[in-house]
């Protein structure tokens, strides 16, 4: 005789069915292009290698991020005056936040509850809870902020001056400056490498490493590909291997990224990519290396294990950030 499954068996099934679709929800193997000129985010098949959406998001979307669960996508819209929150299910933008004039990058907090976003125009860094939809609080820097990056434990915000070339230490707190940090000329990005932050100077050819128990520059990589001119080399974008060895870094308008030995601070190869390579993401397993070239509108997809560029795609006029659900 054929039993009936139990009720609780029966909701305990369907509980694991319900974990497994929302698990789908996420990881989708999706590769997330902004495209300043048209827009729009690129959507790319990471396992094809092609494109199979381009929605519109907003005017000139620049800095992109996945929220701590990857259910969605953060976009400073630069020409709208806001970060857009938009669903990666529905490929519906869900909220818009107010963050002032000309937002181009932003970080959210360890926890997903807070978004620190520089405003170039005002010379300031915007703090929002994303639970209330409100601004914390506002924090004037010096002219052109632009990289944000909020420390391991959430407590402080780094966030960088182009025109004074120096890195500001927010308390996220107070919303108080606590420490100021000569580094390169005109300091674009930032990349937390375990107790080490770097910092790219775009018009230093070289990227400042501050140690963060004490906010000193205590090094600083230089980079010249072979048959560049010093003034060639402008690194914006870095990303992070995944057991944090490797940093890579986008040289610009020399159209190179550099590979860079964590440990030792010394360049172990210059892969030749497209024009103005700024944006930089790395798939969650280390192995593809995905490069935004802002001048050749298109990216660049290079295998870590060899150091060769795989494959390029078109991926709209002016492409600049890249993050990958995977």
């Amino acid at each position: 005789m054929r039993t009936r499954p139990r009720p609780e068996r029966r909701l305990a099934a369907l509980a694991l069915l319900a974990l497994a679709c929302a698990a789908q929800a996420k990881d989708t193997g999706q590769v997330f292009v902004s495209s300043e000129k048209d827009n729009a985010i690129a959507i790319v098949d990471a396992a094809k290698g092609e494109i199979v959406a381009s929605p519109a998001v907003c005017k000139r979307p620049r800095h992109i991020q996945l929220s701590p669960d990857r259910q969605r996508l953060f976009i400073a819209c630069s020409d709208d005056h806001s970060v857009a929150i938009w669903d990666i299910a529905s490929r519906k933008t869900v909220t818009r936040l107010d963050v002032g004039e000309d937002p181009e990058a932003f970080d959210l907090s360890p926890d997903g509850r807070m978004l620190y976003a520089s405003n170039e125009d005002d010379s300031a860094l915007t703090a929002f809870d994303l639970g209330t939809k409100k601004k914390v609080f506002e924090a004037k820097v010096g002219g052109e902020p632009e990289g944000v990056k909020v420390s391991a434990d959430g407590k402080l915000v780094y966030v960088t001056s182009e025109v004074a070339g120096t890195v500001h230490v927010i308390d996220a707190a107070s919303g108080k400056a606590v420490k100021t940090i000569p580094v390169g000329k005109r300091p674009r990005r930032f990349v937390l490498a375990g107790g080490e932050l770097w910092v790219s100077s775009e018009l230093d050819s070289s990227v400042s490493i501050i140690r963060t128990s004490d906010h000193t520059v205590v090094g600083k990589i230089s980079f010249l590909p072979q048959g560049m001119r010093p003034e060639d080399v402008t690194p914006v974008g870095m990303a992070l291997s995944p057991d944090g060895k490797t940093a890579y870094v986008g040289l610009g308008r020399a159209n190179h990224v550099a590979v860079v030995d964590v440990a030792s601070r010394k360049v172990k190869e210059y892969v030749l990519v497209g024009k103005r390579p700024w944006g930089l993401a790395l798939s969650r397993d280390g192995k593809r290396l995905y490069v935004a070239n802002g001048l050749s509108d298109d990216m660049t997809i290079i295998d870590t294990g060899t150091l060769k560029a795989i494959k390029t795609l078109k991926v709209g006029r002016v492409p600049y950030g890249v993050v990958i659900d995977d």
